[in-house]
C-alpha cells in the first residue's frame, strides 16, 4: 500500500511521490506466467464444476499442495479466484467466462505461450533497441511459420466475437446472390468462418503461408465449412488473390507488415475486389500523437522485438494508406476485440 503523508495545518498540500507503481512494474512478469501455469496445470478447468480445497485441487490436477497454494493465493489476490473462510478455492465470473478452455471465449491461449515464445524474445529487448530490428523475424516465413502453425488457434477466441460483430453489420445474407470473401493472412481461419456462418451464399478464398494451411483447414473442418473454402498458398505479396470478391478481411496483419509492405498489400487487396466490396482491417490500433491506449503501444514494442518492420498504426495513418489504394470511405465500426474495425469501400 502507497503510504499518504498527512501535510501540517500550516503548510501547503503537496503530492509526495510513491515508488508503489515502480514495485508493481518490476514485478510485473509474474501475473502473466502465474496465469499461463494455471492454465497448464488446468486450474480453471478443475474449478468449473465448483469450489474446491487446496488438496482437492492437488488430487485433480497432479500438482504440488505447496506449488499450488503459491499461486492459487497470487490469483486471490488478482480477482482471478475467490477463497472462502473454510479454505476452498473457486472461480470468479472473468475467469469462469474467460479462462476455462472448453468454453468459447476462452482467452488463456495467449498466454499459454508466455514463457516458451513470448518472454524469451521480450528477454533481449535492450539489445533489440539498439539494433532495430531482432535476429530472427517472426513475419519472415522461414522463420515463423512454425511458431504461426501453433499460435493461431490459441488466439481465435481474440478474433472471434470481433469476425461476428462484422458479419452482423454487413448482413451478407441480404445480398441475394453468391458472396466471395477474400481471408488473408487467415491463420485459424476466423474471420472467413465467421462471414461464411452468417449466410449459406458465402465462399471464402483463405490466403496464407503452405505451412499454417494445414491448420487453417483443420480449423474450418471443425466447423463444418469446407465445402466452402478454397486455400491459396504463399507470401501474401505474391500469392493468388483471385478477383472479383465482395468482401476482403485483415485480420492482425498490417501490424506485422510494416508502412511499405502494408501499403503494397492494400493496393493489391483493392485489385482484387469488385466495385462496392468492403475492406475490413483488424489491428491493436493507437492515436494519432501515439500516447495511447498502453496496450497498442506495448504492441508496437512487442512488433520491434519480433519483426523486421512492424507496428501499430493510428486509423489516420490506415486511412490514407486506404485512400492512396483507391479505397473511399473509410470508418471504424465498433467491435468485441482489442479496437475498433476499419472498414473502407471500392467505389
Amino acid at each position: 500500500m502507497a503510504t499518504t503523508l498527512s501535510p501540517s495545518a500550516n503548510a501547503p498540500a503537496t503530492s509526495t511521490p510513491s515508488p508503489e507503481r515502480i514495485m508493481q512494474m518490476a514485478w510485473g512478469y509474474a501475473p502473466p506466467l502465474i496465469l499461463e501455469t494455471a492454465i497448464r496445470h488446468r486450474i480453471f478447468d478443475v474449478l468449473d464444476n465448483g469450489p474446491l480445497s487446496l488438496s482437492e485441487i492437488a488430487q485433480a490436477t497432479g500438482a504440488s499442495e505447496r506449488g499450488l497454494a503459491a499461486i492459487l493465493n497470487v490469483l486471490v489476490g488478482l480477482d482471478f479466484l475467490a477463497k472462502d473462510a473454510q479454505g476452498q478455492y473457486a472461480l470468479t465470473p472473468e475467469s469462469a467466462a474467460f479462462l476455462v478452455s472448453t468454453k468459447p471465449a476462452f482467452q488463456g491461449g495467449l498466454l499459454r505461450h508466455t514463457s516458451e515464445h513470448l518472454l524469451p524474445k521480450w528477454l533481449g529487448l535492450h539489445e533489440i533497441v539498439a539494433a532495430g530490428a531482432p535476429d530472427a523475424a517472426v513475419n519472415r516465413q522461414e522463420n515463423g511459420s512454425a511458431f504461426f502453425e501453433n499460435f493461431v488457434n490459441d488466439i481465435f477466441p481474440m478474433s472471434y466475437p470481433a469476425a461476428q460483430d462484422l458479419a452482423h453489420y454487413l448482413r451478407l445474407d441480404l445480398m441475394g446472390r453468391p458472396v466471395s470473401v477474400l481471408d488473408l493472412a487467415a491463420g485459424s481461419g476466423v474471420w472467413g468462418i465467421a462471414l461464411a456462418q452468417s449466410a449459406p451464399s458465402v465462399s471464402v478464398r483463405a490466403v496464407d503461408w503452405p505451412g499454417v494451411l494445414p491448420v487453417t483447414r483443420k480449423t474450418v473442418a471443425r466447423f463444418g465449412l469446407s465445402s466452402r473454402f478454397e486455400f491459396a498458398a504463399g507470401d501474401l505479396l505474391e500469392a493468388d488473390f483471385g478477383a472479383g470478391h465482395h468482401v476482403a478481411t485483415l485480420g492482425h496483419i498490417l501490424h506485422s507488415e510494416g508502412v511499405a509492405r502494408s501499403r503494397a498489400l492494400l493496393q493489391k487487396t483493392f485489385a482484387a475486389l469488385a466495385p462496392g466490396a468492403t475492406i475490413a482491417i483488424a489491428e491493436f490500433l493507437v492515436n494519432a500523437d501515439r500516447t495511447g491506449p498502453v496496450i497498442g503501444l506495448i504492441f508496437a514494442a512487442n512488433m520491434l522485438v519480433n519483426t523486421e518492420n512492424g507496428d501499430t498504426y493510428s486509423f489516420e495513418e490506415i486511412a490514407a494508406w486506404l485512400a492512396e489504394a483507391g479505397f473511399v470511405d473509410a470508418r471504424t465500426l465498433a467491435s468485441r476485440g482489442p479496437s475498433p474495425l476499419i472498414l473502407a469501400n471500392k467505389p
